[in-house]
């Protein structure tokens, strides 16, 4: 399990995300760009590593919400918390998401949430299509990429 510390890095990561502190040392962390009028991202993360991120919008039939529409991340990785983040943004967000993506040899390929399908293109040539972000993530670290 991540620490509190560990998890506020990780949260912290995301520039597009900010702080603010609430009651009993816990935080939260706010999409200010949001285009719904949900701009909470992160509920409550509590020193003793609990917290809640913000899910009910993202299109992934593995997530289980709670009736609030978030999912408890006490025991989540780094991995996982990064692209559950990711996911809530991105479902915050207007559709034009785009991530590149580098391997050793310096080939660069792109992520773009469009349509409700997330594409990754090796410059304008589609490479694949997926469902979900967490499935195009999972290909591409399994293809030997990671985010640039």
């Amino acid at each position: 399990m991540l620490t509190f510390e560990e998890k506020l890095e990780i949260i912290g990561s995301f520039p597009e995300l900010h702080r603010k502190d609430v009651s009993l040392g816990r935080v939260n962390f706010h999409y200010e760009d949001s285009i719904q009028d949900k701009t909470l991202v992160v509920y409550h993360l509590h020193p003793n590593g609990n917290g809640f991120v913000y899910a009910e919008l993202i299109e992934n039939d593995n997530i289980e919400t709670d009736h609030k529409g978030m999912v408890n991340i006490r025991d989540f990785t780094e991995q996982q918390l990064r692209n559950i983040i990711q996911e809530s943004i991105a479902s915050l967000s207007e559709s034009t998401f785009e991530e590149f993506w580098i391997n050793k040899e310096k080939q660069v390929l792109r992520v773009v949430h469009d349509f409700d399908l997330w594409n990754i293109y090796a410059e304008d040539m589609l490479d694949g299509t997926f469902p979900t972000y967490n499935g195009a993530a999972n290909y591409l670290e399994q293809e030997g990429f990671w985010r640039k």
